[in-house]
Order: C-alpha cells, then structure tokens, then sequence
C-alpha cells in the first residue's frame, strides 16, 4: 500500500510515522511512505528525523518535489499542505487583529484567508488523484478542514474525508473523567469543523452527561469546560469544541491576543524556522531537535485560552491522541481492517447512507458536517445524531453559509462575494472593517491577491 502525505516536509509527520509503526502489519500494511513538499530543505530535515526515530518497523520512505509523481498509484493521500507557509499564517492573524476583530488560524477571517488560498492548490490535488490514483482515499487534514473538504469533495465525491482531532479528543477526555473506555460509550455530536457540540454520552443506555455537568470535580477535568468555563458549559447542558471558546469570549480571546507579545502563528513561525535551520545544521541531532519543539507545541496548544481562563499548564493526559491517530484509524478500516467509529467531515446527505436525507434540514446537501460515523470497506456511514436547533443551528447554518461564500468566491474569482464572507461571519462587527481587512489580505498575501486576478 502506497500512502502520500502532502506536505511532507511538514512538523508533524514524524507523529504519523511513530503511530504507524505500532499498527499491526494485518491491518494497515503501507510499504511505501512518500513524502511530497515544495521545499527541498523541509524535506531533507524530516527525513533526517525519521531515519533517526527509534522505530524498528517503518514503511520504505521515499522523497519528492514533484506532485504527479507522489499521487500516482496512491492508495491513500493525506493532504496537510500549508499555501504560503507559517508566514501567511502570521498575516492571517495580524490583519483581522489590527482591526480589533478575532485573529486565528481557522475561525473568522484568518480562516477564510487561509481557505482563499489553498482551496485553488486543493482543486489541483483533487483534479490529479482522479487522474492518476482514481481509486485512492484522500484524507484531508489541511486548514480549514471542512472548507477544502467540501471544495474537493466537488472533484472527488465521497472519496475525500475530512478529519480533525479535537472531537474525538473531547470524547475520549469525557470517557475518562467518566471512567469509561471510548468503545463502551456512545454518544452525540455535531457541528462543522471547529464548531460542533458533545450533546449525549450513554453506556448501556444510561445517560452520563448530566452527572459529568454537574459534578464540579468532574466538570473540571475536562479541558473544554477550563476553557470556556463550567458555568457556562453547565447553562448550555452540553459540551463545546474548545474552539468555541472564540465565539463564546471572543471579547476576552481578542484582548488576550493582542495583549500577547506574539500571536500563535509568529511563536509557531519562529519555533519551526528555528527547528529547521538547527536540523539543517546539525542533521545528527534532527530528531532530538523535532521532540523538543513538538513538546513546546502541545504545551502551548491555545495558550491564550488558558490564560484567559486562569488554566495554567496544560494536563499531561490532554497532551496525547492527536489528528494521525485518527487518520489511521480510518485508513485500517476503509482498507479492510476493523470497522472504526469515529467523528469525521462528511457531507449532510452522505451517499453512502442511502436515506438522501439531509443529516441538518437547514444546510444544503453539499455542506460539509462533522458527526459520528461508523466506517468499513465502503467508507464513512454517519450514525444517527438528533436534531440541531435553537442557537446552536443558527450559529451553524450562519457559519456554513459564508464558508460555502468562500468556495463560490475562489471558484468565480469574485472579490466582492470574498467580502460578503468575511463581512457576514458573526465574529465580524463591521462590513466596512471587513472590506479593509479584505484589501490587506489581497496587498500582504500574493497567494490571496492571485485568487482575484
């Protein structure tokens, strides 16, 4: 089995090979690991790490530049590319930021700066696997998930998966601070990327989640609830993604954020170009290098939530799982290994349900969603969720509209639909900052300006 990762040269791979190398031969049986990035060095460096990683079983590793060559003859694809690097990154959160509106990498205007320029090279990749790997699963992990996975699924259909770890990594921290393993629970989720709800843990039938809300000592394990805070947790009787904790304090997220000597993407932009000069330098140490600046990384993880929250360091539990451990779980099962469940973007009427129902009446059947699915051989079935509504399915369908905007807008190459987007998410107070704010992505990102030409 061929597995390509895009962006290979990228900080996290060695994660997807370690969690490769504890995976039994019988269930995921990849002989070949290629590796694409555009950047020769980026390259170099992470090969160096793997061949030091003390791992007995790896895949035979192979390197490339050229993305024709990597795709062909794929069985799986994982898609983690980053357009503009962590550079663009910075300009995504400074922009909005220097307007007083909400700077982060995925939600509000970073996040579609982001999606305008990386949904033309995710179009490319899509259009290249149904050329030369007709039959492969991509696996798209790049930011914002659910925007490039519904951009791509308009080339691929179901064939494209999106992935993201921080609703299984809610429900797993809610089996343990329950006492349960996470195959003895269900439960009910729902929501789009980075903002979705964990509505239901049963056992046996026997509903938990209210006892996890209401018990102080329990409520306080779970990160979500340190985060956005367990009052208010408790008043919405179910679990936030932490990511809502930009909607739900955006006041105090904005201020906290400004008020930080660097935004995450300048810490991660400088920790990263510090980490590959180092291995480029000394190559014999690249590993030991790669383990030191991953630790910092998770540490770090949304620091300026926790310093709102008064949360300190991060739990040594909440450091681990993480998105490759999900991508592997999926590919066992979509290759013939044990079926998994597991939460994964999808679209509202997933074909391979057969209802043609939409899973969310209120979106339109193309509309990427994150819920519960069981998973085989034939891919993703979304298990049955109840029904969004109230607050939570306004906050929803308002979202999904300007992220399909996004799409529409990169598609047609229409600026003023790019603004509608930006100008129309609730994060956003003003059209006219919006359209500033706009015009600055297009002047300090040649790759979002490309978009529009």
């Amino acid at each position: 089995m061929k597995l390509t990762i895009v962006g290979g040269g990228g900080f996290r791979v060695p994660q997807i090979v370690e969690a490769l190398s504890h995976r039994p031969g019988d269930q995921l049986d990849v002989s070949e690991l290629c590796l694409f990035d555009t950047s020769a060095e980026r390259l170099r460096v992470m090969i160096h790490v793997l061949d030091q990683l003390p791992i007995v079983r790896k895949p035979r590793i192979t390197a490339t530049a050229d993305l024709t060559e990597a795709v062909t003859g794929a069985d799986f694809v994982l898609s983690a590319g980053r357009e503009a690097g962590t550079e663009g990154r910075v300009r995504d959160e400074l922009i909005p930021l220097s307007h007083g509106i909400i700077g982060q990498e995925t939600v509000g205007p970073g996040g579609y700066a982001y999606a305008m320029r990386t949904i033309p090279a995710a179009l490319d990749l899509a259009h290249l696997v149904s050329e030369r790997a007709p039959n492969a699963w991509v696996i798209n992990f790049t930011n914002p998930a659910g925007i490039i996975t519904q951009a791509m699924r308009q080339i691929l259909g179901k064939r494209v998966i999106g992935i993201c770890d921080t609703p299984i990594g809610l429900v797993r921290r809610a089996a343990r601070t329950l006492g349960h393993r996470e195959a003895e629970l269900d439960y009910d989720y729902i929501g789009l990327n980075h903002l979705g709800w964990l509505r239901s843990v049963t056992a046996s039938g026997k509903e938990l989640l209210p006892r996890l809300l209401d018990t102080p000592e329990l409520l306080s394990q779970m990160e979500e609830a340190r985060l956005i805070g367990p009052q208010w947790v408790r008043a919405l009787g179910m679990i936030p993604n932490e990511y809502l904790f930009y909607y739900y304090r955006n006041r105090e997220a904005v201020a906290q954020i400004a008020a930080e000597e660097k935004t995450r993407g300048q810490f991660l932009s400088d920790q990263q170009n510090a980490f590959y000069r180092a291995a480029l330098a000394e190559p014999t140490r690249a590993a030991e290098l790669w383990d030191a600046a991953h630790r910092e990384r998770e540490e770090t993880y949304m620091a300026e939530a926790r310093e709102v929250a008064g949360d300190g360091a991060r739990e040594e539990d909440d450091l681990e799982g993480g998105y490759q451990e999900v991508a592997l779980d999926l590919m066992a099962a979509l290759s013939g290994g044990p079926s998994a469940r597991m939460i994964l973007g999808v679209s509202n009427t997933e074909a391979s349900t057969g209802s043609g129902r939409r899973i969310i009446p209120a979106l339109p059947d193309d509309a990427i969603i994150e819920v519960p699915c069981c998973v085989d051989t034939d891919g993703p079935v979304p298990a049955p969720v109840a029904p969004l509504d109230g607050a939570e399915l306004g906050l929803v369908t308002q979202v999904k509209a300007c992220e399909t905007m996004v799409i529409d807008a990169v598609t047609t190459k229409n600026r003023e639909l790019a603004w509608k987007a930006i100008a129309l998410h609730p994060l956003v107070d003003s059209a006219s900052a919006a359209r500033q704010i706009l015009d600055e992505y297009c002047e300090a990102i040649a790759e979002v300006a490309a978009v529009f030409e």
